[in-house]
């Protein structure tokens, strides 16, 4: 008897769990390119080129391995557009007794995976994605048993669990868990980025990059800079390079900004691990490998790890703990559109203008652009978090809702009310000025604190923490905000919310249908 064996386009793994009995003569592999999944957002044409040209290589790869593999292409003539319209017309070629998935990642692709055995009037096995190192029951487990989320403990777990970065005692090498303070230094003249490593496009790619720029071509970004890894042994080779180019530095230099440079040390490997041509443990493996051959200091290889085991895990579990509720959460009600700009990067304000250029361009921005740049204007300026979380979606080519919204909604817009962070990533002119070298060349002068000639994120810093002063005056971690807030005169407090509410009457909003 027949089984059909689902593959979803971010599940691009060999070793995925319904595959892990090895090519069967009884079993057939679907893949499918579907107009519903290019356009419940309208995605960048980077991250839409990035997933079908790896679709396309995964399934050569597979059927060389021994796979029965049934493709349907984008133009497909007969392409129904959808997952379960295209399930349906593969029961009618195949007639298989049985479904076999593993489970999405995003809670609206679980809520059709769920009616399938129904509306098919066959059983649905759903596995585990066992590709990430805390199961979603697991974290639930470990959610229950506490009053709070916190992340620090989670990863402390997580790294017991694995043994990355343990001493044969069970210690965190170096005495330490958590090595962020070491991972904050400013960027430093003179210093040089290595350049991540490109991919020249195949004949498969370019026919990809070809239809994309034809069926896409009013999406947001350009295609002339895609360089991304397509299968495992291109995402590998980009691991390598970046474990013996950029990991050395990475820690000391990740939360830095620079004018001109996209990457500085970062990996660029998220597009691939979230494709699945990585998995974490891999990837947080080599990083543990390099510290142990004396390659890279602890304060770079823990920081990386860190984010791999501990933040991307973490969020992953609290997106199907809180899902689906959390999407429709707003506690700063706020309610501003889209700035038209987060489009267009014409904005005087170099620090945004360059995390837009970037976004546009490589379809990437590093987190600190993500969250304390686009993420913390969004939120001193009162957006509607929905709104952020959608453009967010839209431009980045590693966004999938599961890590995307968390990040987002929760994390840098603060709007679950902080379940997920205990205090808003809020930061004025003064935080850029330290991690960035754009205040130096921007049109607005950083030091000034109100007017005209003033950085836009001073006035808005003020502004945003006394219109939410009910909520915030008692968490501790804001303290020290509220205290120099206090000692300001009452002729100070006006001019920084006059000059915040001049700024902002200035906003275009973005045209309607931008996301959709």
């Amino acid at each position: 008897m027949t089984i059909l064996i689902p593959i979803l386009g971010d599940q691009l793994s060999h070793g995925l769990a319904s595959l892990r009995d090895g090519p069967q003569g009884d079993a057939v592999l679907l893949l499918m390119e579907v107009a519903e999944e290019t356009g419940y957002v309208r995605h960048h044409k980077i991250k839409i080129a990035l997933i079908f040209s790896a679709m396309r290589h995964f399934a050569a790869e597979a059927r060389a391995a021994g796979w029965r593999v049934d493709y349907v292409e984008l133009d497909d003539p007969d392409n129904a557009g959808s997952f379960t319209a295209e399930v349906a017309r593969a029961v009618t070629r195949h007639r298989p007794s049985a479904i076999r998935i593993v489970e999405p990642g995003e809670w609206r692709v679980k809520t059709m995976i769920d009616g399938w055995s129904e509306h098919f009037g066959l059983p649905v096995q759903i596995l585990p994605d066992d590709r990430f190192v805390c199961g979603i029951l697991e974290f639930q487990t470990w959610a229950q048993a506490r009053n709070d989320l916190v992340m620090e403990f989670f990863y402390r777990e997580m790294r017991r669990k694995t043994g990355l970065l343990m001493t044969a005692e069970g210690n965190p090498e170096g005495g330490q868990w958590n090595l962020d303070a070491q991972n904050r230094a400013p960027p430093k003249r003179g210093v040089r980025y290595p350049a991540p490593l490109r991919f020249v496009p195949d004949e498969t790619t370019q026919a990809v990059i070809a239809l994309v720029a034809a069926r896409f071509e009013r999406h947001f970004g350009a295609l002339e800079a895609f360089a991304l890894p397509v299968t495992a042994a291109e995402a590998h080779a980009a691991l390598a390079h970046f474990i013996r180019t950029a990991l050395p530095d990475f820690g000391t230099y990740q939360d830095a900004m620079v004018t001109g440079e996209d990457f500085l040390f970062h990996s660029w490997l998220s597009p691939a691990l979230n494709l699945g041509l990585l998995t974490p443990l891999e990837v947080a493996q080599a990083a543990a490998d390099a510290y142990a051959a004396g390659t890279v200091p602890l304060n770079a290889a823990e920081g990386f790890i860190r984010q791999i085991i501990g933040w991307r895990e973490f969020v992953r579990g609290y997106y199907w703990l809180e899902m689906p509720e959390v999407a429709d959460a707003n506690a700063l009600d706020a309610t501003r559109p889209l700035p038209e700009f987060y489009w267009t990067g014409e904005t005087d304000m170099l620090c945004l203008s360059e995390a837009v250029r970037n976004t546009r361009d490589n379809a990437y921005a590093h987190h600190i652009q993500r969250l304390m740049v686009l993420g913390n204007f969004a939120m001193l300026a009162g957006v509607r978090p929905q709104e952020v979380a959608d453009w967010f979606l839209v431009v980045y080519a590693d966004a999938y809702e599961w890590v995307e919204l968390p990040n987002v909604l929760a994390m840098s817009q603060h709007a679950d009310g902080g379940r997920l962070a205990t205090k808003p990533y809020a930061g004025g002119g003064g935080y850029i000025n330290r991690m960035s070298d754009h205040c130096r060349t921007c049109r607005y002068d950083v030091k000034r604190k109100t007017g005209p000639d003033a950085c836009p994120f001073n006035a808005l810093y003020w502004d945003f923490l006394a219109r939410h002063e009910k909520r915030f005056r008692r968490n501790r971690r804001m303290a020290t905000a509220y205290a120099n807030w206090d000692r300001m005169t009452e002729d100070v407090r006006d001019s920084y919310r006059a000059s915040a509410g001049t700024f902002l009457e200035t906003l275009v909003p973005a045209a309607p249908g931008w996301a959709r």
